[in-house]
């Protein structure tokens, strides 16, 4: 019979009860070998999930804001001087072809502070800006409290908030129309803004309107940044795209184009992505390594019960058992065991990125293929875990194995 290397059919409800007998009784030992599979399919479920929904909230901030949104700003002088826009520099580019709308803002000089009684100083990185009225459409932005400014509310003594400029001078609602110090003259805060991925310096500033800040502020009407909308039919031609920033460049500046910096913010997501994609490559080998280290676990463990179950074996083999049938149950019990963590790993890895993805309000996003393919991942570690101890273990001497050691 030790000679017999033959293999016969075996059911499989016989498979499974042999299979997960060692599982079975030795819970605690099989909790923890689990838990290194567990560890490495989490890790990169999780790195999977946290990146889809990294992209999957780009992709709808894309899609909110728009990608033909550009920002036309002073640039660089060759000798070094202060570039400054003409008044009229938001109106020149509207006129152009291929552009859709525009419009103009301008920094004003004035700190913005919580009340009189605050150190001129302590702005909280808050800055004064005055703003066209088609500004709110311009960024795609939204109200979040109160009103934007209009014809009438742009005349008087009156700004609108970003989220940020908010949450750092402590107002949360236009109720009971909070006040703000600007300068030396209180405004009243008619309306805060949502958050604006798009424009970050929007975010951070007091919003009032040309006028007022002209009367106050004596306001010089040279544009800091101008917003301008092109037709979308360009994002589908670079070369014309190409081109049209070249001409909104030559008709701000027509001596000095060079001068003129024409960007497109929805380019620093696009490179957010490219530096995320980046880490994620190596938080995936990182995860690799953990999923490699908990297959090494399984064997060894495997290994270890092959010896103290030499008595089970021997009696197996005594009985008849071949040796296909001892490799087939160690085999199994390998795969088992890996499957129970690869299973624990993606519930793990699901969770994780679900509360990431929460915890930044992004757009919740688990690819389902990668949930199946760390579970066969994980059987097929544990399978080839498993192949070396299974063949030890067929080739015990049941004589041997049965014999009480001393």
């Amino acid at each position: 019979m030790t000679s017999n290397t033959g293999f016969s059919r075996i059911k499989v409800a016989d498979a499974i009860g042999v299979g997960t007998l060692g599982m079975r009784t030795r819970k605690t030992r099989t909790l923890l070998t689990a838990l290194g599979i567990a560890i490495g399919i989490a890790a990169m479920i999780s790195v999977l999930g946290i990146t889809s929904s990294s992209d999957a909230q780009l992709k709808s901030e894309l899609a909110a804001l728009g990608p033909n949104l550009l920002e036309i700003t002073p640039g660089d002088s060759f000798t070094g001087a202060e570039v400054s826009f003409p008044a009229d520099a938001s109106k020149v580019v509207e006129r152009i072809g291929t552009v859709e709308s525009s419009s103009a803002v301008f920094v004003v000089n004035a700190s913005v502070r919580r009340n009189e009684f605050i150190p001129k100083q302590q702005t909280g990185g808050i800055t004064a800006l005055a703003v066209d009225l088609e500004m709110l459409s311009m960024i795609d932005g939204v109200v979040a409290e109160g009103q934007f400014l209009d014809s009438t509310s742009a005349n008087l003594p009156n700004v609108v908030l970003g989220s940020v400029a908010a949450e750092r001078l402590g107002i949360v609602s236009t109720l009971r129309s909070p006040q703000v110090f600007l300068g030396d003259t209180y405004f009243t805060v008619i309306g805060i803004l949502a958050a604006a991925p798009l424009a970050p310096n929007i975010e951070r500033a007091a919003l009032m309107g040309v006028e007022i800040a002209t009367e106050l502020f004596d306001l010089q009407l040279e544009p800091s940044l101008i917003y301008a909308r092109v037709n979308e039919e360009l994002l589908d031609d670079q070369r014309r795209f190409d081109e049209t920033r070249a001409v909104i460049a030559a008709s701000v500046l027509p001596n000095a184009p060079s001068e003129v910096s024409v960007s497109r913010p929805s380019d620093l997501l696009t490179a957010r992505t490219s530096t995320q994609n980046a880490f994620t490559g190596l938080l995936l080998g990182l995860g690799a390594v953990a999923l490699l280290v908990g297959g090494v676990g399984i064997a060894n463990v495997m290994v270890i019960s092959v010896i103290e179950r030499r008595t089970e074996i021997g009696v197996r083999r005594a009985l008849g058992a071949l040796r296909g049938h001892i490799r087939l149950q160690f085999v199994f019990e390998s795969a088992l065991l890996a499957a129970l963590g690869g299973v624990a790993g993606i519930i793990l890895g699901g969770l994780i990125t679900v509360a990431y993805a929460s915890s930044r309000d992004w757009v919740i996003s688990v690819p389902t293929a990668s949930l199946g393919a760390g579970v066969g991942l994980a059987v097929a570690i544990g399978t080839i875990a498993g192949l070396y101890p299974a063949a030890r273990a067929a080739r015990l001497d049941p004589a041997e194995a049965v014999r009480p050691r001393v």
